[in-house]
């Protein structure tokens, strides 16, 4: 296993629920980081608790990922205080409930902004010293909703955009593994956090949500992993989520043979 005690990552969408938790993770490692969200205030608190937790170097910079130089930002002041960045782990994330012919035209935007391009932004901001050193590694949070075929209703233009995340982040793999870069896609189920805490019709029966407790082990797994090995995928599925209902149904009439 890789030491990754002094490595520098960067995390998105990190003041809370599944982006803290991953934060947490990574200082459980040994890892300094870069943690970022778009309130100030719950994000500070957050750098301060797993500074003071796990020993680590923690430095908070407020971002919002539809902006481009906010993440111009967030990767100049990680530079400045760390001066590399090893690791990337993407997880800012909007979420939208709606039939498609009812959902607000400003939603379109606001979710490709934010769950696909600005993952893809990040990534390109960051890639050219990974490259350089031939060593680093993505994780992007995906979705396990894209496992569905067709795709989970009322959630079609979410899980659109993360089929795409998810046909990039494999693409990427296959581009930058002769650099050393590792490129992981995560595919959680519906997990119990404030974003999911709005879908009510998701979320009506809790012992269909995970906690984070399993995302956070498979980023562990994925850092961890011997150097020549890169897990390309890791589904963490409740086996109760609603997404996961077959299309045709379990019991059915057959024919008599």
């Amino acid at each position: 296993m890789e030491d990754l005690k002094g490595k520098v990552a960067i995390v998105t969408g990190a003041s809370r629920g599944i982006g803290k938790a991953l934060a947490s993770t990574a200082a459980s490692l040994g890892i300094n980081l870069a943690i970022a969200a778009r309130q100030e205030g719950p994000l500070k608190e957050t750098a301060d608790e797993i500074a003071k937790k796990y020993k680590v170097e923690v430095l908070a910079v407020p971002c919002d990922v539809t902006k481009l130089g906010d993440l111009e930002n967030l990767v100049n002041k990680t530079r400045e205080r760390f001066g590399k960045i090893d690791i990337l782990i993407n997880n800012a994330g909007v979420s939208s409930q709606y039939p498609f012919d009812k959902q607000p035209l400003e939603d379109f935007e606001k979710l490709a902004h934010t769950n696909y391009l600005g993952y893809v932004r990040l990534i390109r901001l960051v890639i050219n010293e990974m490259v350089e050193r031939k060593s680093g590694a993505i994780i992007n949070m995906v979705s396990g909703s894209t496992l569905c075929d067709p795709l989970p209703r009322n959630f079609i233009v979410y899980s659109s955009l993360k089929v795409g995340l998810r046909a990039f982040s494999k693409g990427l793999f296959w581009e930058l593994r002769d650099h050393g870069i590792k490129v992981t896609s995560i595919l959680p189920g519906v997990t119990d956090t404030d974003l999911t805490g709005k879908l009510s019709e998701i979320t009506a029966d809790a012992g269909r949500l995970m906690t984070t407790e399993a995302i956070e082990n498979a980023v562990r797994f994925a850092l961890t992993v011997p150097a020549n090995v890169c897990p390309l995928e890791i589904a963490v599925i409740n086996q109760q989520t609603p997404w996961t209902a077959p299309v045709i149904p379990y019991k059915q009439a057959h024919p008599e043979k």
